[in-house]
């Protein structure tokens, strides 16, 4: 399996190159040193966009010989923010509940499984307490490498719902790529519960997508990926420009509100960005600027400030920033190793702390 895992792995890491080539040309925007750094500073690593957005206007915008406006840049597990939207959109449409046992159907199969208790409210907090790895020093032994990558990637859903019950539901945090995939196949039972092949359920996902998000969101090139059984990858894989990742930033600032039109709920942004009970770092499948408590490492830069930024987050830093007491939406997307990333959350803490300069770049 290793060298199964290792090229497919590497197959995965090749969506995230470009998709177009040429570097292509950007408006004027204003000096910003602590931007800048993302592309000089080798200790940050490989930053290949960058954009900085104040009261929804975009101020500074830069990228890697290669890539552009128009290029797609992959999510790793912003795309776990993703998912969150849509359940949280059937959550405002009455179709779906927080506070009542998800609807898998599996858990429900034997009289007493404990696994049927579980919430949409703990699988968005992940704290389901189902047995997971997500990573560790064996790439092998990960469930999520697994399920994406190697023996049981033809039917993720399957695998990420057969995970036994671990600990009792919420009362621990454990960080799970698989609770995402499970939290988007609920997505796809609910909207097309008649679809009943892969191409049916691929075919309503990507509709609903279209229709509920990436348009009325202002993010066309939202693309993204599914398993063979039709199962959106919503854990790990969605690909957008950085400009269409900032106006995912910006509904998140604007209270949900996209040109006049209520896109999310201003509940579910109110829910996202509430500290979790299990990890007061971590709201509804969004990281908050805090402490996350029991000894684990900050996912953004608490100790800079502000508070109340919170962010979509994804492997080889990836971050969706939004700073609503500044008006902020930053975009990094890059490829830097997740255990090399302390510096680069130290320099995005600097640049949402920086002051903004008036004057444009000439």
């Amino acid at each position: 399996m290793g060298r199964r895992l290792a090229s497919l792995f590497v197959a995965a890491l090749l969506t995230a190159q470009p998709a177009a080539v040429m570097a292509q040309a950007v408006p004027a925007v204003t000096m910003m040193p602590a931007a800048d750094a993302f592309f000089t500073d080798p200790a940050l690593g490989e930053t290949r966009a960058l954009i900085v957005m104040q009261d929804g206007q975009r101020i500074h915008e830069r990228y890697a010989p290669g890539y552009g406006p128009g290029t797609r840049l992959i999510s790793w597990s912003m795309a776990k923010s993703i998912t969150s939207t849509l359940i949280g959109m059937l959550v405002a449409d009455g179709r779906l509940e927080l506070d009542v046992p998800a609807p898998v159907p599996e858990w429900r199969k034997q009289a007493g499984d404990p696994r049927a208790r579980i919430t949409l409210r703990q699988l968005l907090h992940m704290a389901s307490g189902l047995q997971h790895t997500e990573s560790g020093p064996d790439p092998e032994k990960s469930d999520t490498n697994r399920a994406l990558f190697a023996d049981t990637s033809a039917d993720i859903y399957a695998a990420a719902v057969a995970a036994p019950a671990e600990s009792a539901p919420g009362a621990r945090f454990e960080y799970s790529t698989l609770t995402s995939h499970i939290l988007a196949r609920i997505v796809a039972d609910t909207i097309a519960p008649q679809a009943k092949t892969p191409a049916a359920r691929r075919a309503a996902v990507r509709d609903f997508i279209a229709k509920r998000l990436a348009v009325p969101a202002g993010m066309p090139s939202l693309l993204c990926e599914y398993d063979p059984q039709g199962t959106l990858l919503g854990g790990s894989l969605c690909h957008a420009t950085a400009r269409d990742w900032a106006a995912f930033g910006q509904m998140y600032l604007d209270g949900g509100v996209v040109a006049g039109r209520q896109v999310v709920s201003r509940d579910w942004v109110r829910f996202v960005t509430t500290p979790s009970p299990q990890n007061p770092g971590y709201g509804g499948h969004f990281w908050l600027n805090r402490d996350q408590g029991a000894g684990r490492e900050a996912a953004l830069f608490p100790q800079a400030g502000p508070p109340d930024a919170f962010a979509a987050i994804g492997h080889l830093g990836q971050y969706v920033i939004v700073v609503p007491s500044r008006r902020l939406v930053v975009v990094r997307l890059g490829k830097t190793q997740d255990e090399a990333l302390a510096p680069v959350r130290a320099a995005l803490g600097r640049l949402v702390n920086a002051q903004i300069p008036k004057e444009p770049r000439q």
